[in-house]
């Protein structure tokens, strides 16, 4: 298959692309300087002569907080390029898979604290959730050959280097070469996924004709402060870490004090659930350059 990659050099995106080459596929890596999604004759003018039989979208604005002053740019990346994508992979019959995120279930009322499915309505607040919902729900409208896949708190490699704006996991070993307590959330339940694994899955949902919306995170779920704790446990840190509330911590923007997504629709199509947080977690740490 003839897969343009857009967002290759993202931490999501930098795992995906030997894993497609290794799957036989042609991937056709694109960066932010190759195409730019907001512009629909952009678009059209860097994918129409690659002929791809697939687009995969891992690009977004993802600065959940600075999303809160500029509503408009999150607007335009998040649900303005989808929606442009998808038109283009409708009218050319071309496959489209794009990443969505586990933001879209805030805050609701009557909560079961239970894993939000597929099938359960989307109660997205600020910004940044509003316009990855309005995102993922063009794409499912407008592509009738499109996958989208929501997911949770990506950490990969490429952020070593300077990808997107890092992550949790090498924020945390950062602070813990710095200090010796820590201050973390520990009302926030989700499930921080590594993009090695998530890579794994894509690539087989990508074998199938299975199109719709997915759920795809590691297996497991934790509080940012467990999962804090559990890092610096493999990391051989001697670092305290003192849990606090969404409140104490202050951010600009709502996070959702639950999110742990049933992946069940997917682990049927592609064989089985991504590994557990835990086994994700320590194997990249030891992938870690010493």
């Amino acid at each position: 298959m003839r897969i343009a990659l857009i967002g290759s050099a993202g931490q999501l995106g930098s795992d995906l692309l030997p894993r497609l080459q290794t799957a036989g596929h042609e991937a056709i890596p694109l960066r932010h300087a190759d195409i730019e999604i907001t512009d629909a004759a952009n678009v059209a003018a860097v994918l129409e002569p690659l002929r791809p039989d697939l687009v995969l979208n891992t690009a977004a604005y993802n600065l959940v907080d600075k999303a809160e002053d500029e509503r408009d740019v999150a607007t335009l990346v998040n649900a303005g390029g989808p929606q442009i994508l998808a038109r283009l992979c409708e009218t050319r019959n071309w496959r489209l898979l794009h990443i969505s995120t586990d933001y879209v279930f805030a805050w609701a009322t009557g909560l079961t604290y239970r894993p939000w499915t597929e099938f359960d309505d989307a109660t997205a607040t600020g910004n940044y959730a509003i316009s990855k919902w309005a995102g993922e729900q063009l794409v499912l409208a407008e592509c009738s050959r499109s996958f989208v896949v929501r997911t949770c708190g990506l950490y990969g490699l490429a952020a070593l280097h300077g990808a997107g704006k890092g992550n949790f996991v090498e924020t945390m070993l950062r602070l813990g070469r710095e200090r010796r307590q820590i201050r973390v959330v520990d009302d926030q339940r989700c499930t921080p996924t590594s993009t090695a694994d998530l890579a794994e899955a894509l690539v087989k949902l990508i074998a199938t004709d299975a199109f719709g919306l997915y759920h795809a995170t590691n297996s497991g779920s934790m509080t940012w402060c467990e999962f804090a704790r559990e890092i610096f446990r493999l990391a051989k840190m001697d670092v305290e870490v003192i849990p606090i509330t969404t409140a104490e911590f202050g951010a600009m923007a709502k996070r959702p004090a639950y999110s742990v997504l049933d992946c069940s629709k997917l682990a049927s199509v592609i064989g089985g659930p991504l590994p557990d947080w835990h086994d994700a977690l320590a194997r990249y740490l030891a992938s870690r350059p010493a």
